[in-house]
Parts: C-alpha cells; structure tokens; sequence
C-alpha cells in the first residue's frame, strides 16, 4: 500500500514583513501622546492634568498610554525629554541641539553664553514640570524616582560639561571637575530659576548673570 505523504511547509514568519510598519505606527502613537500630554502640563499643569484628558486629545485610550510610555510619572519625565529634545523626543544629552553648540564653541565663556541661552529657551517651560513632580514627589514614591533620576542624570551630565570646559585651559586650577560640575549643577537648576523669576528677573538678566557668574567662580583670571 502506497502512503503519499504531504510536504512539510517550510517555518515562515508572517509577521516580519508587518514588523517595521507596527514600529512606525508605535512611534507615531507614543510621539501624539507625548505632544498631548505637553500641550496639557504646560497649560494646565501636572497636578490638574487627568491621564484621561491626555488619552483623549492624544485620541488613544488610557491603557494604551500605560502601555506605550507608563503611568503619569513616566508621562512627565517623556514630556521633559521631549523638551530638552527641543521637540525631537528623548535623545541623549550629547546629542541635543545646545550641547553639540557648546561643545564646538571655542572658549568658556562661550560656551557659558550657549549653555545660558538654552536654559533661557528650556526653563520657562521645563522648570514648572520639574517643580511639580518634586512636589507630586513629596507624597508619592514613583514621583519622587522620577524625579531623582532626572536631578541624577542632570548631574551626570555636568561632570561631562566640566569635563568639556576643562579641554580649553580656561578652569581654575585649585578646582577639580567634580567642583565645578557641583557648582555648574546647584545654579542651573530649577529651583535657581524659580527663585529669579520670582523676584521679576527677566530671561536676558537671567542668562547674563549665569555667564557672569560662571565666568568669575570657575575660570582663573590672568
């Protein structure tokens, strides 16, 4: 007796051809949440921002803004992101807009002036996000991670900015880059910022004076 046997389908993946089309459509998702989630911070702050209203303008649902970026702590710091992003997303520090101007400038002080200009821009919108989720921090644990992670990483950050300021000579030498990243990372912080601004400083009188300062505490003169 004759068995005919049927071939055996070679294994296939139906789903790698859809697999970059589904990644485009989760950027875009997550890129609309973002901007809704911004959109509504800046306007009507943190605390006063439902996740809901955010899915709804982003016209997502709620679980699918659980999904894509978290819960609203993770919403705020994606927000922060997008901001020092200048509109790109989260991209590494190195790799924003400012930094790469700082780096190429041929001295400190100019490198001051571009630093003060891009905390000028950044501020007026990135310090009330920070401010409300260190203050969402003081009562909620995931706030507060959020917002350590950031103030960590912002002073990370600075160990590289000391770090590029030390190439041109320009440092005073009885301070070490871990002094003058501390010094560069107390006065650019937000709660530097605020305090100004409420006492009426202006941006321009802000940014001067961080050129102004940084100027005269880190470089030797002579």
């Amino acid at each position: 007796m004759n068995v005919k046997l049927c071939p055996v389908p070679s294994p296939v993946n139906p789903r790698r051809y859809h697999a970059p089309r589904r990644q485009k459509a989760a950027q875009q998702t997550r890129s609309r949440i973002i901007a809704a989630a911004r959109e509504l911070f800046t306007h009507n702050g943190y605390e006063q921002t439902a996740v809901s209203a955010i899915a709804n303008l982003a016209e997502v649902s709620v679980d699918t803004i659980y999904t894509s970026i978290g819960r609203k702590p993770a919403l705020v710091r994606a927000v922060i992101d997008d901001v020092l992003g200048e509109g790109r997303g989260p991209v590494t520090a190195t790799a924003r807009g400012y930094v790469e101007q700082i780096e190429a400038a041929p001295d400190a002080t100019t490198k001051f002036a571009e630093y003060a200009r891009a905390l000028g821009r950044l501020n007026p919108e990135l310090a009330p996000l920070l401010e409300a989720l260190h203050q969402a921090g003081l009562r909620d644990q995931e706030c507060h991670a959020a917002w350590s992670g950031l103030v960590n990483r912002r002073a990370a950050n600075m160990r590289l900015f000391a770090a590029n300021l030390r190439t041109t000579g320009e440092l005073r030498a009885d301070l070490d880059d871990d002094t003058v990243a501390d010094l560069v990372w107390a006065t650019n912080s937000t709660e530097y910022y605020l305090l100004l601004t409420a006492r009426g400083w202006s941006t321009r009188r802000y940014t001067d004076h961080l050129v102004d300062l940084w100027t005269r505490l880190l470089l030797h003169t002579g």
